[in-house]
């Protein structure tokens, strides 16, 4: 059942002890993202990030998933296949019988962005609504608005996309979940690719968030541990009217290249660029997973080419593309849908491990059925698994997700793309890294 709630109104560095990188082959013309997870052997939430673990409480026998996804705001691009995913699990969980004999309840919602107070209004309907577990959000700033109201509630909160090494410690009792790795893996690919490149005199456009910051921090520390640095980093506001002042102070530090690190207002940064002489016909540009999107409407024939940036996600398959669009027929990007359909897909299946719909209930079995059974890649095929007794350990869409004691995914490959003529970006390599 889906009761649309419309109308409501992408990390400090973990410790680990190495990154070790891969590169995947490359090639493929799959603009689309799905990150894998494997690592932690442990086999419950009790030793998540917080010393106060919320204790577990009844369920009322009904599993409530919420959706707090973009509609509106800076990354609304990145709506339609992290709500496509979450509409397909809940059809699939439902078909393989739902929770306790019953159809999961679905309300979605829209995030907005952190201009906008959408998502703390959105959070209140959903625990109006009496939901147990929250798929989002995918900003990184706006689920660090939202987090405190949500967990404290004794809700669940999971997001598809949340990049921010924030996360990993934060006092969530042990409520908080996400099977997008930590923007401590994108950074250490970004900043291996401007070695690559042979860039080592670096600038950066920043978002002033945590997802920003946190991204921007760890792209430096790579950059830096290859003999590299950052020359330049300009932070902007995300409601700014303009960008020409920090494009500015960019120009001015002379830098080989030119990271941006941003959402929706990347098309007025780089636009800037080109005004001041420092486009990328001139200066070598990349974008990461908040901004790498299609932008044949935004520019003419070619401005982009030869741009390039990363995302987390492997390869998306043709099945799983093939199967959102029977529920989107309209898409046209499928970041993090991968994502979102396991997140939701765990969570039901921690329910029904934990035999309680409530979120501590399901907090408490979130890493048992990720990680340290018998494999298996459907709802369904692990449902089955668990009802003869069997440990399971789902592997989805995006991959293995053997979640830490932190509630992170341990694993995960990252997407190098490069725009071309069309001012769309296609895929070159894959980078899979263990944190």
């Amino acid at each position: 059942m889906i009761r649309s709630l419309r109308g409501a109104g992408v990390f400090a560095v973990l410790g680990v002890a190495s990154l070790t990188l891969a590169a995947c082959g490359g090639g493929s013309s799959d603009p689309a993202a799905s990150s894998t997870a494997s690592g932690s052997t442990s086999a419950s939430a009790s030793s998540n990030k917080s010393t106060e673990q919320a204790p577990v409480e009844p369920g009322d026998g009904t599993l409530t998933i919420g959706s707090l996804l973009p509609q509106t705001g800076s990354l609304a691009f990145l709506g339609p296949p992290e709500f496509a995913g979450v509409q397909l699990a809940i059809n699939d969980i439902n078909a393989a019988g739902g929770f306790n004999n019953k159809d999961v309840v679905y309300n979605q919602t829209d995030s907005g962005d952190t201009t906008t107070d959408i998502a703390s209004q959105s959070v209140q309907k959903l625990l109006s609504a009496k939901t147990d577990a929250i798929v989002g959000a995918a900003s990184s700033g706006v689920s660090k608005n939202v987090i405190d109201a949500i967990t404290g509630a004794g809700v669940l909160q999971i997001s598809p996309a949340n990049t921010s090494p924030d996360f990993t410690t934060y006092p969530d009792r042990g409520l908080y979940w996400r099977t997008a790795p930590s923007d401590v893996l994108q950074g250490r690919v970004m900043g291996d690719l401007l070695l690559q490149d042979n860039h080592l005199d670096v600038a950066t456009i920043t978002l002033d968030d945590p997802y920003g910051s946190g991204l921007q921090t760890n792209i430096a520390k790579s950059l830096e541990a290859g003999g590299g640095k950052i020359v330049k980093n300009s932070v902007f506001n995300p409601d700014a009217a303009t960008f020409d002042s920090n494009v500015s102070e960019i120009a001015a530090a002379k830098p080989e290249a030119v990271v941006v690190i941003g959402f929706q207002q990347t098309v007025q940064i780089v636009q800037a660029m080109i005004t001041q002489g420092i486009g990328p016909d001139k200066m070598p540009i990349y974008f990461v997973d908040g901004n790498l999107a299609d932008y044949s409407s935004n520019f003419s024939a070619g401005q982009l080419k030869g741009v390039k940036g990363t995302l987390p996600g492997a390869k998306t398959s043709d099945d799983f593309r093939q199967r959102l669009l029977q529920v989107d027929p309209s898409l046209k990007d499928f970041s993090y849908a991968p994502e979102s359909y396991d997140a939701t897909v765990l969570v039901a299946l921690a329910a029904h491990a934990a035999k309680n719909d409530s979120g501590t209930g399901i907090a408490s079995k979130m890493q048992e059925v990720s990680e340290g059974g018998t494999k298996c890649t459907s709802y369904k095929e692990c449902l089955d698994l668990m009802d003869k007794g069997t440990d399971i350990d789902y592997d989805g869409y995006s991959g293995p997700i053997d979640f830490s004691a932190q509630g992170d995914p341990t694993k995960a490959t990252i997407g190098i793309y490069q725009y071309g003529d069309d001012n769309k970006y296609t895929n070159v390599d894959y980078i899979t890294g263990s944190l």
